[in-house]
């Protein structure tokens, strides 16, 4: 089997359906235009943005009933080499609505169906064959799916070179570092439950990232502050990274598109400041796109030829 530098993993995809409408009006039949339909679910999308930096990276995700047989074409239409782990239950399907009125966006996003314990296992047994150089998970849990989950593959990872990229949320996210990972991209809210407090002023984030890095949690830690940009944090390096002012259509789809910018420029070899600045390049682009569509490479060309 041919092998990867970069693998990602998707337990919880979704078939992204987006549409516009005119007027949001309780108890009235909603006018949607047509919808338009993409592949979703956080390692699927950071594969998406490798591969519109010229990359490659292997796309593993869950996939089940049409759903998932929709999901696969989806993939293949993006031109990423991919794997599926079958599951009984179909793949979820999530909702995007912009209201063209009042220029607001509505995202309705529904829980994954439970994976059984064949297919959990059939997931950890990928993990312990797993040759490749980086290791990206990304996304929510299904139901009933417990949450050390991610940890479990953090504790197989471990031993081995493998370097593992997280991006989830809650406890999921506790749990996994636990075990300690390469790299970690919370937001200023995660960022403050990691370390206990209530709340982290922009000033505090540096600090409070060195925590998690002290105490084993992550090697790098990347902090999103949303249109501000992000701070890249190691023990010996920090990176302040303002977001470009541009349009905002929608933020569907901007975190992994950091995320892929970033893994992306980590498999490249570029320095630290790059990674960051190809992270929020990539992130802030992926918001000039309505719906759930991604960035075009050359927004994130033009951006990145102003920081």
């Amino acid at each position: 089997m041919k092998t990867f530098d970069i693998v990602t993993l998707t337990i919880n995809p979704s078939v992204d359906k987006s549409a516009n409408f005119n007027g949001l009006i309780a108890e009235q039949k909603i006018r949607c235009e047509s919808p338009q339909y993409d592949a979703g679910g956080g390692g699927i999308n950071v594969s998406k943005a490798i591969a519109r930096l010229g990359g490659q990276s292997l796309c593993v995700f869950t996939a089940g009933g049409s759903t998932g047989e929709r999901l696969e074409k989806l993939i293949q239409q993006e031109n990423i080499e991919y794997k599926t782990i079958p599951t009984k239950n179909w793949t979820r399907e999530n909702f995007t609505g912009f209201d063209t009125v009042s220029k607001l966006q509505y995202r309705f996003n529904f829980p994954g169906t439970a994976l059984s314990k064949t297919e959990m296992e059939e997931i950890l047994k990928f993990i312990k064959n797993l040759k490749t150089k980086y290791l990206v998970i990304s996304g929510s849990l299904n139901e009933e799916l417990p949450t050390e989950f991610y940890k479990k593959i953090a504790e197989l990872i471990k031993p081995t070179s493998i370097k593992l990229i997280v991006d989830t949320s809650g406890e999921a996210l506790l749990k996994v570092l636990e075990t300690g990972v390469y790299l970690v991209k919370p937001n200023l809210g995660e960022l403050a439950k990691l370390i206990g407090v209530e709340k982290i002023k922009s000033n505090e984030v540096e600090t409070a990232a060195k925590k998690l890095i002290k105490n084993g949690s992550a090697e790098i830690v990347v902090v999103s502050l949303g249109a501000e940009g992000a701070i890249l944090v190691t023990k010996d390096e920090t990176h302040l990274v303002k977001a470009p002012k541009v349009e905002m259509k929608s933020t569907v789809g901007a975190g992994d598109s950091m995320v892929g910018g970033m893994v992306w420029a980590l498999s490249q070899n570029k320095s630290l400041k790059e990674v960051i600045q190809w992270g929020v390049s990539c992130g802030t682009a992926a918001t000039m796109n309505e719906g759930t569509q991604l960035f075009k490479v050359e927004d994130v060309m033009k951006l990145l030829e102003g920081m």
